[in-house]
């Protein structure tokens, strides 16, 4: 029986910040997915990670990711990345939300940085707003950079089962990562892989029983 919904929010209920990614390496003239490279290049230990458990600041992770993306071949500062991470709002996944909301315990589960504002990452002042928004439909939202875990080190998903006071077979989890799925699929959750916002409607619909009509 489900009681409670996860949800990721970057690349879920916004758009994916891979899509920025691409269009910067476009721009810049950089090889296809060089920024996936530099970031799946040591998961655990390397700057992107530090930063999404706070474990470095602004400054630190500027440098640390100019020195590891230099040492694959294109030098980038951190700053620059930081500047893509926020994505625009999907209306669609918006109102899922809202029904879901109704029915279930809807909690946020965020890798995110200390950067921009709030979990969002936003650093317009309309988009914050937006962000804000959509944040208050939420029972509770859960980020890494708060807490000093993130996905998928599987203590953060027990971390949100004991915070929903659910176990995992009683939860949705929707992220667009399949690394991130992995760990809590193990523990018992029910998951979806967002890989397109119609199909990520469909599937939650099934999961939770629910009509986004």
């Amino acid at each position: 029986m489900i009681k409670a919904i996860l949800w990721d929010f970057g690349g879920v209920l916004t758009t994916s910040p891979f899509e920025a990614f691409a269009r910067f390496e476009k721009e810049r003239g950089l090889p296809k997915d060089f920024i996936r490279r530099i970031n799946s290049t040591n998961p655990d230990s390397n700057a992107w990670a530090k930063f999404e458990r706070s474990d470095v600041t602004m400054e630190e992770f500027d440098k640390l990711f100019e020195s590891e993306s230099g040492a694959l071949g294109h030098a980038i500062p951190g700053t620059e990345i930081i500047k893509l991470l926020a994505g625009d709002v999907r209306p669609n996944m918006v109102n899922a939300l809202k029904i879901c909301g109704e029915k279930y315990n809807c909690t946020c589960l965020t890798n995110n940085v200390a950067a921009g504002k709030g979990p969002g990452m936003t650093r317009d002042a309309a988009a914050q707003a937006e962000v804000a928004n959509v944040m208050t439909m939420f029972r509770q939202v859960i980020e890494s950079s708060k807490i000093g875990l993130r996905k998928p080190d599987p203590r953060i998903y027990e971390y949100a089962c004991e915070q929903m006071e659910v176990i995992p077979e009683e939860v949705v989890y929707l992220d667009d990562l399949g690394i991130n799925l992995k760990p809590a699929a193990a523990m018992g959750m029910k998951t979806i892989k967002v890989v397109s916002e119609a199909q990520a409607l469909e599937d939650l619909s099934a999961a939770a029983n629910v009509s986004f009509a």
